[in-house]
């Protein structure tokens, strides 16, 4: 589990093939998918972002049913508020230097997640370029060459970078921040809330 790890884990062979395939193909389809909403560290990627706690899980998946092979494993038991998005790169396209800490837009005084799950569902072949870097303050503890349908964790105070995409295709990631919040900082965060460039962020307390 998670919890004994140190730095990052990965886990090869996540999904079946088939899985995997539908998964990568609904996300690139899905309306949502536009120019990054994300801040100025992504540079040249696309995706969107559905941000939920864990009581709205049946809504994310009623209106993302294709998320549900990946959320029912990688959604760890002790966190109770995740930030969720595709990501997706081109040739040329980077990240860089970061520490997640996606929900402060809801919750100001919110701490980086316990944990960050990514699933990589397509990644170039050959690949140049693209490659994860973790650092702990200025000590980088690993360097992730992402490999198609392998599941990392990553401690989510880690600072973390994408090298500049240098292969021509794609570099599609699932990521997924997960966070331990105390009670008043979750009652800040929507029960679901969809964040996207090509559609209006619509937030559903239902």
């Amino acid at each position: 589990m998670p919890t004994a790890l140190v730095y990052f884990h990965q886990h090869p062979h996540f999904l079946p093939g088939d899985d995997l395939k539908a998964l990568r193909g609904h996300i690139l389809a899905c309306p949502y998918l536009g120019v990054n909403n994300l801040n100025r560290d992504f540079v040249g990627t696309r995706g969107f972002s559905v941000a939920f706690r864990r009581d709205g899980l049946e809504q994310v998946l009623r209106f993302f049913p294709f998320f549900a092979p990946y959320l029912e494993q990688v959604l760890l038991p002790e966190c109770n508020a995740f930030y969720l998005n595709p990501l997706l790169l081109g040739e040329g396209s980077r990240v860089d230097p970061h520490i997640d800490r996606s929900l402060h837009s809801y919750c100001k005084t919110v701490q980086p997640p316990a944990w960050v799950s990514v699933l990589y569902l397509e990644v170039p072949d050959p690949l140049r370029g693209g490659s994860l870097v973790l650092s702990q303050g200025k000590r980088q503890v690993g360097q992730i060459r992402p490999k198609r349908n392998t599941l990392l964790y990553f401690q989510g105070d880690l600072t973390h970078a994408v090298q500049p995409l240098e292969s021509p295709g794609s570099r599609l990631s699932l990521v997924c921040e997960q966070y331990d919040l105390e009670a008043l900082e979750l009652s800040s965060i929507p029960v679901m809330v969809i964040e996207s460039r090509v559609r209006i962020k619509a937030a559903f307390n239902l």
